[in-house]
């Protein structure tokens, strides 16, 4: 967990840099993977590509595996949230659901950063 918490220092957030352009986490468990703000689903961190729900969720700090845990369908218990949503932040919602639809964890098998040039 050393290694992962070196290379998340040497990334800005929300900056862009070569670097964290060519950075990506694969994720195995999700145990070590943030889901807000690793890149690791759909080529930049969630809280970018959903940056209007990011100040929302009641788990923001939690892993892969823990919102897995919670269930990350729609209308599960990993959606939870400050307030109400609006009608267009509850469309966001439905469209990250969509988008982990096919990630399957894998127990057995670690996160890990992947370089991609």
């Amino acid at each position: 967990m050393v290694a992962d918490d070196t290379v998340r220092e040497a990334v800005g957030f929300g900056v862009g840099s070569w670097f964290e352009d060519n950075i990506r986490r694969v994720v195995g468990n999700g145990r070590n993977t943030f889901f807000w703000t690793d890149n690791w689903v759909g080529g930049v961190p969630l809280r970018m590509q959903f940056s209007h729900l990011y100040d929302l969720p009641v788990y923001r700090e939690c892993s892969v595996e823990e919102m897995a845990t919670l269930g990350w369908e729609e209308g599960e218990n990993a959606w939870g949230w400050r307030r109400r949503l609006l009608a267009w932040e509850e469309e966001s919602v439905r469209e990250c659901s969509t988008l982990l639809n096919n990630i399957i964890l894998q127990d057995h098998i670690q996160d890990k950063w992947k370089w991609l040039l």
